[in-house]
């Protein structure tokens, strides 16, 4: 069978298939429904320095073609996911990347001096796009500037594997995306959720709590694919597809189009096999067509190939 290991600054994966932030929880909440060898890494539930509750229920809402959330970045704080949290999530069979968000560059920093002592996480990603509690005017994931010191604090704060995820929401994604890398990201998750809304009818108000919520999902990957293609081509780190990948096939189009990996979220509600099912699929795709490594595979539709850091 083919090669399908990847590797990205020390991430190492047998597959590049990533379970995404936020939909397994913590990991161990899913162990009953996923196999977890299957995979190649996973992200975990998004970690601030205090605990959050959240936003008010209800918080999701089903739309066509994908699924809205306003979970408002739940979790338990730094401080137990260090004690409780992160070791049971480092019992399972596959790498770990720690996803973290902060209010400022400083937060930022706090948490990758936090996670850069621990030898259970293999990379750290910085979530700069949650459309659920960003202030609605300049957002920091459209100003270049304001993401360049966020990288800047938290590569000054740790050794290990960076991976910057990037909002959809933006006229000038390149701009963002390049001034991350300038600043020391190693890698670029492209890219998170696009905001929307649904009514309830017979309450005659907006379904969700919060108006408004994240939309991932199926609908999600013509948009998401688009902006890969463009980001892969302007900057020299790997690039992550995420947005809408439910099969096998549309894994394959991320990667030929120029992602080193995938991540999946929202399809595993409806099947929590959908991560075996995407990595076999990517492995039998391969050996039918004589691909034998993903440094073949990834980037075969551009005249100009990516490369994705140290892939095996």
């Amino acid at each position: 069978m083919p090669d399908t290991s990847v590797r990205i600054g020390g991430l190492q994966m047998r597959n590049p298939v990533l379970l995404a932030s936020g939909v397994v929880g913590y990991g161990p909440e899913y162990e009953d429904l996923i196999d977890y060898e299957t995979a190649g890494a996973i992200v975990t539930k998004t970690v601030t320095p205090e605990p959050r509750a959240g936003n008010a229920p209800p918080r999701l809402a089903e739309t066509p073609g994908g699924l809205l959330n306003a979970i408002g970045l739940e979790n338990v704080g730094l401080e137990r996911f260090l004690a409780d949290k992160l070791p049971e999530t480092a019992r399972l069979p596959l790498p770990v990347v720690a996803s973290v968000a902060g209010r400022d560059p400083g937060e930022f920093s706090e948490l990758a001096e936090a996670l850069d002592a621990r030898g259970e996480i293999a990379a750290v990603e910085l979530n700069i796009s949650c459309p659920n509690i960003e202030r609605p005017r300049n957002p920091v994931w459209a100003d270049p500037g304001a993401v360049s010191e966020i990288v800047s604090a938290a590569r000054s704060a740790t050794g290990k594997t960076l991976i910057l995820k990037l909002s959809p929401n933006t006229s000038d994604i390149l701009s963002v995306a390049e001034a991350g890398e300038r600043a020391g990201t190693d890698a670029l998750t492209v890219a998170n959720t696009l905001p929307g809304m649904r009514i309830d009818l017979e309450a005659r108000r907006p379904s969700l709590a919060n108006t408004t919520g994240g939309l991932s999902g199926r609908a999600l990957l013509p948009v998401n694919l688009a902006l890969v293609w463009k980001v892969a081509g302007h900057v020299s780190v790997p690039v992550i597809g995420s947005g809408g990948v439910s099969t096998a096939a549309d894994a394959l189009e991320y990667l030929i189009a120029g992602a080193c990996a995938v991540q999946v979220g929202t399809a595993l509600f409806a099947d929590p096999e959908a991560p075996a099912k995407m990595a076999e699929g990517i492995a039998l795709y391969m050996e039918r067509n004589g691909i034998e490594t993903m440094e073949e595979l990834v980037g075969l539709a551009r005249e100009e190939r990516t490369v994705c850091t140290g892939t095996a």
